[in-house]
């Protein structure tokens, strides 16, 4: 039987979308987009089978979700046949599906009515929910969170049943074991722990970055000597965040050996993982692994303890788009899940976009290590954002039209202008006064519209002229706004811009700073408003260094000028006031001075002796020849 594969909430990644295949012979796809919305598809006609909207969809959106056990609905399904009037089938017997939230509730949405059935919230987690599994026999639901916490639900009295310490950071990843008596979780390291007591059994090194997959590979030890006690010899498979190995572990009775036993290889780190489990030691464990690239790698392997050598794969799986033309090249479509059937011998393929996927069944060949399918999605409705940017129409404007420009807060009515000339000229005409000359009227009218074109926009309408300046990227539009020196109008500019236009108004400034000097003494004073006002908003932008690398580049290049011209500036004030002071000292006469008193000294004999020296002194230096 194909064990039910398990989405892999990270956060990190877009790719990584919570979805998960319903464990009844994958009838259903369940998928909880990024907008907060839960769909669930046909497998078997590709066609949309529910939709459901929390009403939180938005602050609380799913990060993780878990069809219950094939088992435990079995147990309930003919008590459900009893309650309700209407017959049920087979396939309709999948019916809860557990929604982790962002805020930590976790909400239990039922498939045979089509609403919430309940919703866990009381005593639970206060933080992110990053994984949920289902026990297959008792009908309990095991939580874990970014509160470090991991929890134990009754999901009949919708209760807390237990609630225990994971980790010393966030637990991102659960797993029960084949029996049922024991769980693993992941946070900085791996742990295996005795549901019962709730007490350690065993730790595992685990991975440098959070583990985001969990899953048991076998039922039985390798061994079948050794008395089984539910756990010891079995594999489990764990997968973690930017990390391109799935390592296998073993547990052991003995506590010494804490690493893995071997790895498997990927292109990239792991958004989805589906497997079959191996019964007995003879059989091999079938592997398929979604990448975040989009391609898909299947693995086959007996395992057979220690391997050092990290294992390929035997085969990569890639959808692309039809090449149109001569020159036109195929583009790869992402894989988002894959599945394998009960057959074991094809797979279950979701591509496309979240939402609108197709899915579709793979038949597999072990003889081709790579298989590139050829798809085209064109038909699909995919919104196109570029097109919703570039293609912004601005409205014609007429004479006779009324602009109503929205104002901060609320509508400002419009302060009415002075009499212009031509109102003068009318009004002259009603009073019955001389009547102008037709010269003057024309001249009244250039007047007015060359006024109307000197004069700037209103000054509650410059945030609106800048995002439409910028969507359309309009080079007249956005010289209106942007050759303002007004720095109070550009503060409130940039304090009433929607937050969608701080990015593109950035990138805009980048590309005026590079031009023109005058240009670039406004830009900065936009720029410093921009960086000061919105500097919140722009901390919480996980790819902002990308975005603003130019802008980066570009600032820390003159700045390190600033040092030497620095250094330049000081030395030529230094000079300039050195040759300005000689200036000034050579331009000013001394006034002559007349001794009113000479004293004059008798020669002694003592200065005809120096004078002697003197000259004896001379000589030496200059000896005559």
């Amino acid at each position: 039987m194909a064990a039910g594969g398990r989405g892999v909430a990270d956060p990190l990644s877009p790719a990584g979308v919570p979805c998960a295949f319903s464990p009844l012979n994958q009838a259903y796809f369940a998928l909880a987009s990024a907008d907060g919305q839960l769909r669930v598809w046909e497998t078997a006609n590709n066609r949309l089978h529910q939709e459901y909207v929390p009403s939180a969809h938005l602050s609380g959106t799913c990060t993780c979700l878990a069809w219950a056990p094939a088992r435990l609905q079995a147990k309930e399904s003919p008590q459900r046949k009893k309650r309700k009037s209407e017959a049920i089938g087979p396939s309709n017997q999948i019916d809860l599906l557990a929604l982790g939230t962002a805020v930590g509730s976790i909400l239990l949405y039922s498939t045979v009515k089509g609403e919430l059935h309940s919703k866990l919230i009381s005593g639970g987690h206060d933080n992110k929910v990053n994984c949920i599994q289902w026990h297959q026999d008792n009908g309990c639901l095991y939580s874990c969170s970014d509160d470090k916490h991991i929890v134990e639900w009754n999901t009949q009295t919708c209760k807390v049943k237990c609630k225990w310490k994971g980790d010393n950071s966030s637990v991102s990843s659960l797993c029960i074991s084949p029996d049922g008596k024991m769980l693993l979780s992941a946070g900085r390291t791996i742990k295996l722990w005795v549901l019962e007591t709730k007490e350690i059994y065993r730790h595992f090194t685990g991975h440098a970055t959070p583990v985001s997959s969990l899953v048991f590979t076998t039922v039985r030890p390798p061994s079948e000597s050794q008395p089984f006690d539910g756990v010891t010899g079995l594999y489990f498979l764990s997968g973690a965040v930017h990390d391109r190995l799935l390592n296998v572990w073993q547990v052991r009775s003995e506590n010494k050996e804490k690493n893995a036993v071997m790895s498997f290889t990927v292109t990239d780190e792991p958004v989805y993982i589906d497997l079959t489990l191996s019964e007995n030691k003879e059989e091999p464990v079938k592997l398929a692994v979604v990448c975040k690239d989009g391609q898909v790698h299947l693995f086959e392997h007996i395992l057979n303890g220690y391997c050092k050598k990290p294992l390929t794969s035997n085969c990569t799986i890639q959808i692309v788009t039809p090449g149109k033309g001569k020159k036109s090249t195929p583009k790869p479509i992402p894989i988002l899940a894959a599945g394998f059937c009960s057959d074991k011998m094809s797979l279950l393929l979701v591509y496309g976009n979240w939402f609108q996927p197709t899915i579709e069944r793979v038949a597999l060949s072990s003889k081709e290590p790579h298989m590139c399918l050829v798809r085209d999605i064109s038909n699909c409705w995919a919104p196109k954002v570029e097109t919703a940017i570039t293609k912004v129409r601005t409205p014609v404007m007429n004479s006779e039209a009324k602009v109503l420009v929205p104002g901060v807060p609320g509508h400002h009515a419009a302060i009415k202008p002075p009499p212009s000339q031509t109102e003068e000229v009318e009004s002259k005409r009603k009073l019955g006064e001389n009547e102008v000359s037709i010269e003057e009227r024309l001249g009244a009218l250039d007047i007015d519209t060359k006024k109307e074109k000197d004069d700037l926009p209103q000054t509650n309408s410059f945030p609106v002229l800048l995002t439409q300046g910028l969507e359309s990227n309009d080079f007249e539009m956005l010289n209106k706004v942007l050759q303002t020196r007004n720095l109070n109008l550009i503060k409130r500019t940039v304090l009433r811009m929607p937050l969608h236009a701080v990015i593109p108004l950035l990138q805009e400034l980048t590309k005026r700073l590079q031009g023109h000097p005058n240009s670039a003494v406004l830009m900065v004073q936009w720029l410093k408003c921009v960086l000061t006002v919105h500097a919140s908003y722009l901390s919480t932008l996980p790819d902002l260094v990308p975005q603003l690398g130019t802008l980066y580049q570009l600032m820390e290049s003159r700045v390190k000028t600033f040092q030497k011209l620095s250094h330049l500036h000081g030395k030529l004030i230094l000079l300039i006031t050195q040759v300005t002071a000689s200036e000034k000292s050579k331009g000013m006469t001394c006034p002559e001075q007349k001794a009113k008193l000479v004293y004059e000294e008798e020669s002694s004999e003592e200065e005809s002796d120096d004078e002697i020296e003197k000259d004896s002194d001379v000589s030496d230096l200059f000896p005559v020849t």
